[in-house]
């Protein structure tokens, strides 16, 4: 992957962009929040078909999660799992981000975040059977 400051940057840009478009109310900000976990949807989807093409075949959920929790975080954020530190404006598109990734995986699922003490954040990953 890349170097870690461009991302970062980038990523920035993007939370400045598309909430510094509007002024408005509660309606503005949620339609923008849904815009960023949109582009971190896509985002995942294209980044776990690069990271899975030459993976053989996952078992079951289990083994897809630990592949997400292991490779797929430490692909994106150069940390384990248990140590990322972020701001609440991220949480969406990292939402997105995993969503994405599993929904290409076969796995359909809700992704949230909350912050109980900055700057740790937890992410708790419902999956839906289909």
């Amino acid at each position: 992957m890349a170097d870690e400051a461009p991302f970062q940057f980038l990523h920035s840009e993007v939370i400045q962009y598309v909430f510094g478009a509007s002024d408005s109310g509660d309606a503005e900000t949620g339609r923008n929040i849904t815009k960023v976990e949109s582009m971190g949807f896509r985002v995942g989807q294209g980044l776990i078909e690069r990271l899975t093409k030459e993976t053989s075949r996952f078992k079951d959920e289990l083994d897809v999660m630990k592949f997400i929790c292991k490779d797929f975080w430490t692909c994106l954020f150069k940390k384990q799992i248990d140590n990322l530190r972020t701001n609440h404006q991220y949480l969406a598109f990292t939402c997105g981000l995993v969503r994405g990734a599993l929904s290409n995986l076969g796995v359909k699922s809700i992704v949230t975040a909350e912050v109980s003490i900055m700057p740790a954040c937890k992410f708790q990953v419902m999956i839906q059977k289909i």
